[in-house]
């Protein structure tokens, strides 16, 4: 039987562990092609859940996209679990906030700040969001393996991209005062970025008493501006999706 909202059932993905989850449906095929173009095959397409199946020295792994922001990579994950997918690896894109993190630089997230409501549903705020040890390590191996520059450390998880990251380009140009000020304080407890999606992972990886890790590819530093460059977005795809790939092929 097909998982309501991925498509996918035990017999379609054939006992693979790990899981790549991009937000963009359109990074699907990109990062599943990494592994050479007779070794991987899409599966299926359904709302923002879009999956493909890669090997990688001689390794299955699972590419599905979870959409934008943590309600629905909740969903992707819950299925996941229930078709058997132990590891998780968020695979995305992040704006900056400390100075030194260039664009085209990656991130690997140790741990997030709950900015979420969805995990909220999975273990009260005081149980804390941290990424598994092994899938960190993974992936600072092989970004190191390739030599790409990258940083290490915590996370802000956002609902919104607008308020909760305090963008004041908000449509009416007001933050409430719980976000006023907020960057330059996750600045100075040296939180590295903002994204939308690794603390409901984090949480619910460990609940379930299974792995994750994020690695994002930074397309802006807020430090220095505002408005992300996406000259770099081609460059980063490719770079996170090479590191998480040789990751998983480390993974148990």
């Amino acid at each position: 039987m097909k998982a309501y909202h991925i498509k996918l059932s035990e017999k379609d993905i054939g006992g693979v562990k790990t899981a790549l989850l991009p937000g963009d449906p359109m990074r699907v095929e990109k990062i599943a092609s990494l592994a050479g173009k007779n070794n991987f095959k899409k599966l299926t397409s359904n709302r923002e859940f879009f999956s493909a199946l890669c090997t990688v020295q001689n390794i299955p792994i699972l590419v599905i996209s979870t959409g934008i922001g943590c309600p629905s990579l909740a969903i992707a994950v819950e299925e996941l679990a229930h078709l058997g997918i132990e590891n998780f690896i968020r695979v995305g894109t992040t704006g900056a906030i400390q100075p030194g993190i260039l664009p085209g630089d990656l991130i690997v997230s140790t741990a997030a700040v709950r900015l979420d409501g969805t995990s909220g549903h999975y273990a009260p705020m005081s149980y804390p969001a941290v990424a598994s040890y092994d899938i960190v390590n993974a992936l600072v191996r092989s970004a190191k393996k390739f030599k790409i520059r990258h940083h290490i450390g915590v996370t802000v998880t956002s609902d919104t991209f607008y308020p909760g990251q305090e963008r004041y380009d908000t449509f009416t140009g007001h933050i409430i005062r719980d976000y006023r000020g907020s960057m330059e304080e996750w600045k100075k407890l040296k939180v590295l970025n903002y994204e939308m999606e690794s603390s409901a992972l984090f949480v619910m990886a460990s609940v379930f008493g299974l792995k994750s890790g994020t690695v994002c590819g930074v397309i802006v530093n807020r430090s220095e501006n505002e408005k992300p460059d996406d000259s770099f977005i081609e460059k980063v795809e490719k770079e996170t999706g090479t590191v998480a790939l040789e990751a998983a092929t480390k993974l148990k």
